[in-house]
Formats: C-alpha cells, sequence, structure tokens
C-alpha cells in the first residue's frame, strides 16, 4: 500500500475514512458511484469525484465480474491531505491484471468489449496497484487533490 503519512483535511470530527461493504451482483456498481460521490462531497475532499466515481466503478465491476458471487466485496475510502485512496477488496487471490506500465502489445484492443478499465485506472490516478489481503486482495488507487481555484478580486 502506499505511504498514508498525509493527515486527512475535513472538519474535526469527520471520518477520514469508510468501509462499507457491498452486495455481490451488477447492482454494486451505482451503489459505489453514489457512495464515493456523496463521501467526497459531503467532506469537500480534495480530489476529482468525477474521476473517483469512474475508477471506482470500474473496480467494483471488475470485483463483481471475476470473483465467485457468494464472496463479499468492500468499497475503502481513505481521505488524504494529498487527495483520497480508494480500494475495493474482495475474496480471489488472483491479481487484477496489470495495473504497471503496460508493454508495447499491452493496449487494449479499442473494439473489444473489455480490458480498458485497468487503462483508465493507470492512466487517471496519481497511483494503483493490490495487495493481498488475509482474505484475498485489494486492489487500489489515489487520487491527487485539486489544485485550489484561483481567488479573484
Amino acid at each position: 500500500m502506499p505511504d498514508r503519512s498525509g493527515a486527512a483535511r475535513e472538519p474535526a470530527g469527520a471520518p477520514t475514512s469508510w468501509r462499507i461493504p457491498l452486495p455481490h451482483t451488477n447492482a454494486a456498481v451505482p451503489i459505489a458511484r453514489a457512495l464515493i460521490r456523496t463521501a467526497l462531497a459531503d467532506i469537500d475532499a480534495p480530489a476529482d469525484s468525477d474521476t473517483a466515481e469512474l475508477l471506482t466503478a470500474e473496480l467494483v465491476a471488475n470485483a463483481v465480474e471475476h470473483t465467485a458471487a457468494d464472496q463479499p466485496i468492500e468499497l475503502v475510502v481513505e481521505l488524504l491531505e494529498a487527495g483520497c485512496q480508494v480500494e475495493v477488496h474482495d475474496r480471489s487471490p488472483l491479481p487484477p491484471g496489470d495495473l504497471g506500465t503496460p508493454g508495447p502489445d499491452g493496449e487494449p484492443d479499442p473494439w473489444q468489449e473489455h480490458g480498458r478499465g485497468l487503462l483508465l485506472i493507470r492512466t487517471l490516478s496519481s497511483a494503483c496497484g493490490h495487495r493481498p489481503t488475509a482474505h484475498g486482495k485489494a486492489v487500489w488507487f489515489t487520487l491527487p487533490a485539486r489544485p485550489p481555484l484561483p481567488e479573484f478580486p
């Protein structure tokens, strides 16, 4: 897991992380999108919520598609001073595919239905990867903080 030395930037008493169980159905994707958008909006998080929503949906869709239907999925959101980190936990120990830099033949075919989600995650996040957990794996991405808006007189 990446360095988490940054402190959260939200008001005192607000949570800095959430652990949310998701249903193991396709309904988990819109639920996760709504949860991440609400979590980031409610505390005025420094990260871009549109990108967080898109990448979260990709991770959850992959977890639903590539794990057994009776296994739990969990969404973990952590606010960092420098942005946010999102993880999706599932019970499969198998790696999610290549979240590193792809080789020359590693780019997905634009005409195929699958294969672009990990490319989106690699491209739009500041960092991403996966790690083993006690019960499977966590696939994660980190988004940087948005630059502050300029102040006009």
